[in-house]
């Protein structure tokens, strides 16, 4: 990053009243942190900058989830967990739609209009399936494969992370 383009960053903290911003990329890390001059006090309006220039350690590994040690059960039970393990199986097929932004998800173009669609509904590239809200924007997000909704795996008004899926299609 530039020292203009820094200088630039600066000014915008500054002028949006933001006490604190940290920006990461690929080789160096940067947080301004402003604060604001106590009223009656004469002096620059300029935000305290903290600049940290360090390489970017690779991405930390999560730890992996705790499972429970089985408990002790009635023969019975054995084949009753059977079952359930193959319609998880079945969703080998389904397509992830996901969210091309962070936002909040719609399933409305607006709060008194139905759903754009719902579960079982057939859907072709192109259709409108959700509405995502980024900074009082409105995206309207169309489907890129055709099929049919099996899952929404958001609820309604709802905040998404960019990639997250929103629902399970079955191409077929």
């Amino acid at each position: 990053m530039k020292q203009t383009e820094i200088q630039d960053l600066i000014k915008f903290v500054a002028k949006a009243g933001v006490t604190e911003v940290e920006i990461e990329h690929k080789d160096f890390k940067i947080t301004i942190k402003s604060e604001m001059p106590s009223k009656g006090k004469k002096g620059s309006e300029e935000p305290i900058i903290q600049q940290i220039q360090v390489p970017v350690a690779a991405p930390m590994l999560q730890a992996a989830p705790v499972v429970a040690a089985p408990v002790a059960a009635a023969p019975a039970a054995v084949p009753a967990a059977a079952p359930a393990a193959a319609p998880a199986d079945d969703t080998s097929n389904l397509i992830e739609v996901k969210s091309p932004m962070i936002g909040t998800f719609y399933r409305r173009p607006s709060p008194d209009k139905d759903v754009f669609k719902e579960v079982g509904d057939s859907i072709k590239e192109g259709d409108i399936v959700c509405v995502i809200e980024a900074m009082k924007l409105f995206n309207e997000i169309e489907s890129e494969v055709s099929g049919k909704i099996v899952k929404f795996l958001v609820e309604d008004n709802t905040p998404v992370e960019y990639d997250q899926p929103l629902f399970l299609v079955d191409p077929s």
